[in-house]
This record gives C-alpha cells, structure tokens and sequence, in this order.
C-alpha cells in the first residue's frame, strides 16, 4: 500500500481545547466523534472515574450550555471557531459530600469550582464563614503553618475572599491576613484532601451551594420568578431573594416535568395536587433546564437503590485508599512529631552547649581578666619600685642640683662682683679712651695745624731764597749752562738738602699720626666689641641667677 494510500485513510480531526478550574489540554478529536466519545478522553487524561458529576460546558450567544453526549460534537450548536474551547465542570452536585465523592481527585475539582463560585460570588457566604474556608484553603495548599517560614506577608498574592466581603468591613490586607492565620494555625497535622473536604463540608450547607438559577414567570400572572434545580429538587424563588424558596417539589414529590415551546410542567405525583405551569424566556432554557432535571433525578433515584458493583469496588478502593492515607497520615504525624521533639532535643541541647560554652568563655574571659588584672598589679608593682627609685635618684640629683646651684650661685654672685668691676673698670678705660681720643684729636689737630704752618714758612722761604738768588746771579737764570760754581753755591745746596729732609720728616711725621689715629679707632671699635660682650654676659648671668632662685 502507497504512502498516499494511507494518507487517505487517515480520519480527519479537529482540535479541541479543554478548559478546567485550575488548567487547560488540548486534543485532536475525530470527525465523527460524539460528545460521550469526548468526555470519555478528557476523564481518561484526568484519572478521573466518577464521571456522572461533570459535563462539558459551552457558551454560544451569551448562554451556558451543556454539550450531549449521545450527539456528534460537530453537530451539536457550538463555537465556530479553532480550536474549540470547552469547560470541564461539575454539571451535578452530591447530596453529602463526605459520603458520594470517593476519588480525591473528583474532591479536589469539587474544592476548586466551589472555591470560585465563592470568590466570584456566584454562591453568598457570610463573612465569619469566609474566613474560616479560606482558612481550610490555606491548609490545603500550604500545608501546616510554621511561624519561622509563613512570616507575614506570605498570603499578599493569594485572592481568598470576595470582594463584597473586602468591600464591607474597612479592614487592611494584613488584618485580614492576621485573621486568617489565626484559623489557619488551628488546623495543624490536616492533610490536603481533608482540609478540601472539610472545605466543601462547611460549603454543602450553604443556601446557594448547587442551585443552577433560571428566570421564569408565572402562566396567571407573569410574575418574575427564579427556578433553581438543585441535587433535592425544584424550587422556586422570588426573584430578588435567593436564599429562602417560596415553593419546593422534592425529585421523590414529582411525577412528571415536560415543556412545550416555552412553556413548562411540573406535574406532582399526587394527582389531587395542582400542577405547576411556568413560562421561560426561550425554548432552550426549557430544553436545559429539563436536562439537569433529568440528570439530578436520576442521581437522586441512585443514591436510593443499591449500589452497583463499579460503585462499591469504588467505595472499598476508596476505604482502603483513606485507610491507608490515615495511616500514612499517622506515621507521617507520628515521625513529624518525633522529628519535632528530636529537633526541641537538639535544641535544647545547642541551647545547654551554647550556654555552657558562653559560661566556659566567661569562665575563660575572668581568668584571662584575673591573670591581665595580676600582670598588671605586677607590672603596676614593678612600675611603682622603679618609680620609688627613680624619685631616690631625682632626689639624689635634686640634692645634687641644689648644691651645684648653691655654688653656681655663689660662683655667679662672684662672677658678677667681677663681671661688674671689670665693667666699671671698662667703663673707666672706656672714659680714658675718650678722653685719650679727645686729646689725641686735639694733638693731631694741633700737628696737623703746625704741619700746615711748617709746610707754609717752607714755602715762603722757599721762595724768599729764590728771590735772593735771583737778585744775587741774575745771569744764572739767562745762561744756567755756564754758571760757575763756588762756595756759596755749595752752601745752598746744603740748604736745599736741609730743607728736603726737613720736608721728608714732616711727612713721617704726618703718616706716623695718620697711623696712630687709626689703630686708635680700630682699639676703639674692638674695646666697644669687648663690652658689648660683657653686657650680653652680665644679662645672662642675671638671668641664671633668677633661673636659680626659682628652683631654689
């Protein structure tokens, strides 16, 4: 056979999409599938063996409906579109939960879809009781509560009240939560199908739980009216009251329930009794509501006759499924608790070792303390001898400091006698040199003058000699080659050598003044050095002295 061949053969399929409270699958259906076929694949992928509670809900122009089983898929009023999206939903309610759910995952999309109708307000709870179910729905998810790991906050993303109730009362999301632990911290050692079961206890006796609510009116009067069918029965409700039904025919009351058009009977099985006639607002309503009330009476006629085989290997595999969960429970309760007294034990134990080691480190901090505070009353001892013979000492000095200071006193109290006399004997030498250079000044004035005088009658005889020669030898001056030379000629000469010598001495005489006067200055400036030095000793001389007073 060719590939081609068998590609014809293949059937055609399409895509479905399977929508439950908590995930989403897909499948590839085929063609010619019926809607029994399609359910059966979706409790296959789920485990799930009580199938009667659940049915595949659709919504097409803005109503709910419920696919049938026994019709194709494609043929039946659904969504033209791809792939086809379908609600896997509890379509029944049981009349006790406790008794009818056997599988736990049966119970847990039960907790689910009952755990939104609440938080979407489709069924009304009080308050108190709000928080008491969100209590068991933190149990079931987090498990028991543990103060160390559940700090606050932990509950911030998890939605667990209606809004109306949020709404109500003015409380912050920690108040809330802080109500909500407190409930929570109750239900410790619960596992989580219990924590679910105890859930959908508290929920079953709800006034709203499994109702499905429909608008009717009356056929005499059109009154609105609301028509809920429920797991016991019809009821009938005014329409803005919910709770508390005006009218109810129990499934075991009811003879007959038929519709035509819109129109539809409830027929009781007491023939004397008047039979109920209402009107809905479109034909498939009737055709809806006749199908759950079809499906409800027959569970209700179930749950009254003896169980089939299927249900009673169901019931003892769930026995035995729960008495095995509770032993399992047990022991798990049983090693939790142990572990938690061996964890109490080991902390005790840490807490005793760490407090015997904190005393053992106190311990060891005194004696280290003791032998820090004897090692410094020996050093302190040792500091103290060493200072006692460092103040003998300083004494020593100080005795001999005294003494030295004693003589310094003495030697400068001398010093200065002399230092003082030398001064006065300076200030004398000092006068004199004045003195000295007064008259030496003068002397050298007074030379200098003579000098002047001698140097001027020099010059005038000079003079006077050359007037008289030229008066003696006029001709001398004309003819000075051939002068004769005599006696007298002789004579000047000598005069002349007289005169030069006489020059000469007056000049070393001059210098040797000169002289004098200048090493005079030079003494002068060298004996002003000299007492300016003896100042500048006497100042510190006299300084030292006060120094001495004071250690005196």
């Amino acid at each position: 056979m060719s590939i081609r061949g068998l590609k014809k053969k293949q059937p055609k399929t399409f895509k479905v999409k399977i929508i439950t409270v908590d995930a989403e699958m897909e499948f590839s259906c085929e063609m010619k599938w019926k809607g029994k076929d399609l359910f059966d694949l979706v409790c296959r992928a789920l485990g799930l063996r009580e199938t009667w509670f659940f049915g595949l809900q659709y919504t097409i122009k803005g109503m709910c409906t419920w696919l049938k089983m026994d019709k194709k898929v494609l043929d039946q009023e659904i969504p033209k579109e791809d792939p086809i999206s379908f609600h896997f939903l509890a379509k029944f309610y049981p009349e006790k939960v406790e008794e009818e759910l056997l599988q736990e995952i049966t119970q847990h999309l039960f907790f689910l879809q009952v755990k939104k109708q609440i938080l979407d307000e489709e069924i009304y709870c009080s308050p108190e009781a709000t928080v008491l179910l969100a209590s068991y729905a933190v149990q079931a998810k987090y498990g028991d509560y543990d103060p160390n790991f559940h700090e606050p906050g932990f509950l911030a993303h998890d939605e667990l009240l209606p809004k109306r109730v949020l709404r109500q009362y003015q409380l912050t999301a920690e108040m809330w939560e802080e109500k909500i632990t407190a409930w929570y911290a109750e239900h410790r050692g619960i596992a989580r199908d219990e924590a679910e079961m105890n859930y959908l206890k508290i929920a079953q006796d709800l006034e709203m739980y499994g109702v499905n609510y429909f608008p009717i009116a009356q056929n005499k009067n059109h009154t609105d009216l609301l028509l809920g069918v429920d797991a016991k029965g019809i009821h009938i409700y005014s329409i803005n009251n919910r709770f508390s039904p005006n009218k109810s025919f129990e499934w075991s009351a009811i003879r007959n329930i038929s519709y035509s058009e819109k129109e539809l009977t409830i027929k009781p099985l007491d023939k004397k009794a008047e039979v109920f006639k209402f009107f809905s607002s479109q034909l498939k309503v009737n055709k809806l509501i006749l199908q759950l009330c079809i499906g409800n009476h027959d569970l209700f006629m179930r749950r009254r006759k003896v169980d089939s085989i299927e249900i009673q290997q169901m019931k003892a595999q769930a026995r035995e499924e729960k008495a095995r969960k509770k032993m399992e429970n047990q022991r798990l309760a049983r090693e939790k608790q142990l572990r938690e007294e061996a964890e109490r034990a080991k902390e005790e134990l840490e807490r005793r070792l760490f407090q015997l080691e904190d005393e053992a480190r106190q311990a060891n901090e005194a004696l280290l303390r003791s032998q820090e505070a004897a090692e410094l009353l020996a050093e302190k001892a040792q500091i103290a001898e060493e200072e006692a013979k460092l103040l003998a000492q300083n004494a020593a000095e100080a005795e001999q400091e005294r003494q030295r200071l004693e003589i310094t006193a003495l030697k400068t109290k001398e010093e200065k006698r002399l230092m003082e006399q030398k001064m006065r004997e300076a200030e004398l030498i000092a006068v004199k040199l004045v003195k000295e250079s007064d008259r030496r000044a003068k002397e050298a004035e007074h030379l200098k003058q003579d000098l002047h005088e001698a140097r001027e009658a020099e010059r005038k005889a000079k003079q006077k000699l050359l007037d008289i020669t030229r008066l003696n030898y006029p001709h001398m001056v004309k003819y000075p080659q051939y002068s004769p030379i005599d006696t007298r000629d002789a004579n000047f000469d000598k005069g002349s050598i007289k005169l030069d010598l006489k020059d000469i001495d007056l000049k070393r005489l001059s210098f040797e003044i000169e002289r004098e006067r200048l090493d005079y200055i030079e003494k002068s400036r060298k004996f002003e050095d000299r007492l300016k030095e003896l100042k500048s000793e006497i100042h510190a001389l006299k300084l030292e002295e006060k120094q001495s007073g004071l250690y005196s």
